[in-house]
């Protein structure tokens, strides 16, 4: 009897020993298992997916090759559109250089400020539905340039509403301005003499000062004069010292070096200059 019950219990152990080592197998087989998926996933991630985008320079034609699996091509074209369309102004503002630009701009007054806010708002319009990559530096320059065209906006609507009231310019948020904006709202003695040391600085700008102080002695002796002055103390004063107010991103090397960054080689076939 006692030797049935050392055997069963011999057998017992041999049997839980047993079911032991096969787990354990089982273990490291699926342990091996894993580990050698891995090593595949990781190779199919690094995997270049490689398309190409279609883009004109100055003087070239381009084919960039980029990897689909970073950027979708939406969002090169956007970056294309960002870099190379939408630098410098973004809106088509009336040019007033002469006494007739500025009557017409005061006659039509209304109808050129719808002309501009049509434009913005389909300017806006581009930027809200603008993907560029997703990069921390040109998500940046798109913040910049769009803060840029409101900026400008807010310039090009307060200077057109300024050649019929110069009041306008003394709430404008170009404070750097306000000394321009001042004068504008003062006496004639005082505008005329502002206006005097204003064409004195361009004339010493200009390749031909004399044609510049020419142009004032001819324009003050005008019976017009009064509006000869405002015409160049807003587009030439106030205009340019707002205008240099925009914080417009830089168009550098370091831009052009993003952009070609963002592919894997290009091929270039480029007239010569």
């Amino acid at each position: 009897m006692r030797i049935c019950i050392i055997l069963i219990v011999l057998l017992s152990f041999a049997g839980c020993k047993k079911e032991s080592l096969v787990t354990k197998k089982d273990h490291l087989n699926d342990s091996v298992s894993t580990t050698e998926k891995t090593p595949k996933d990781s190779l199919k991630s690094k995997t270049k997916r490689e398309e190409v985008f279609s883009f004109e320079t100055e003087l070239c034609n381009n084919k960039g090759h980029f990897d689909a699996n970073q950027y979708t091509k939406q969002e090169i074209e956007g970056t294309y559109q960002l870099w190379f369309q939408l630098g410098g102004l973004l809106l088509n503002a009336p040019h007033i250089f002469k006494l007739e630009d500025l009557q017409q701009v005061r006659r039509d007054k209304n109808q050129v400020l719808a002309k501009l806010d049509q434009e913005f708002a389909e300017k806006k319009k581009v930027f809200e539905n603008l993907r560029v990559v997703n990069t921390p530096y040109w998500q940046n320059i798109k913040a910049q340039t769009y803060q840029a065209l409101l900026q400008e906006y807010e310039l090009n609507k307060i200077q057109i509403l300024a050649y019929s009231d110069p009041s306008v310019l003394l709430s404008s948020t170009f404070k750097g301005c306000n000394h321009f904006a001042r004068v504008l709202n003062s006496g004639d003695n005082e505008i005329i003499e502002e206006w005097r040391k204003l064409r004195e600085q361009m004339s010493k700008k200009n390749g031909d000062p004399q044609r510049i102080m020419d142009e004032f002695e001819s324009h003050l002796n005008s019976s017009y004069k009064k509006d000869y002055a405002v015409l160049d103390l807003i587009v030439f004063g106030w205009g340019n010292c707002a205008n240099d107010e925009i914080r417009r991103p830089q168009r550098d090397e370091k831009m052009n070096k993003e952009f070609d960054a963002l592919f894997l080689k290009i091929d270039a076939e480029c007239d010569e200059p």
